[in-house]
């Protein structure tokens, strides 16, 4: 089931189970996971994409070994804040994984914008070789993306009263 928003998102998800975040890349499809209390998100592995279902089968793998409960998929906006070819891309990409009969969690989506640079720049930082570099950002970046998510569902639990 693949839900627009935040609140949708976080009312359909099981408790205790740790959520998934993907960063989709035209060559890759970085992946993060969260823990269970969906505080923190973990940078876990890059997948090497081949075609859909060599992809989705590689992601389907990861999540039902994991026990994954929810996916967030980064939404790749223009900067204005417009929808363009990868946007549509990310968005077919949602269906064709809701569809699959191996998959059944909800999806969402999360504004990506600049989460690559943010993750290029925490590499940089931490003194990271470019070698290192290219192997690790696309799932770092979805560790960015999913710990957005993460931090909106806090604030949505806070405001019900429930941390």
């Amino acid at each position: 089931m693949i839900l627009e928003t935040p609140e949708e998102f976080l009312a359909a998800l099981p408790p205790m189970r740790s959520l998934a975040g993907l960063d989709l890349g035209t060559a890759t499809i970085g992946v993060a996971v969260s823990d269970t209390f969906w505080s923190v998100a973990t940078p876990l592995e890059t997948i090497r994409r081949k075609k859909f279902s060599a992809d989705a089968a590689a992601l389907v793998n990861i999540l039902q070994a994991r026990q994954i409960g929810g996916v967030v998929l980064g939404l790749p906006r223009n900067m204005d804040g417009s929808e363009g070819p990868r946007c549509q891309s990310t968005r077919a990409f949602a269906r064709n994984l809701d569809r699959l009969d191996s998959f059944d969690m909800p999806v969402t989506f999360w504004d990506e914008r600049l989460s690559t640079v943010a993750a290029e720049r925490a590499l940089l930082e931490a003194d990271t070789s470019r070698k290192r570099r290219a192997e690790v950002i696309d799932h770092v970046a979805a560790g960015y993306i999913l710990q957005g998510v993460l931090d909106r569902i806090r604030v949505l639990r806070a405001g019900e009263g429930t941390v």
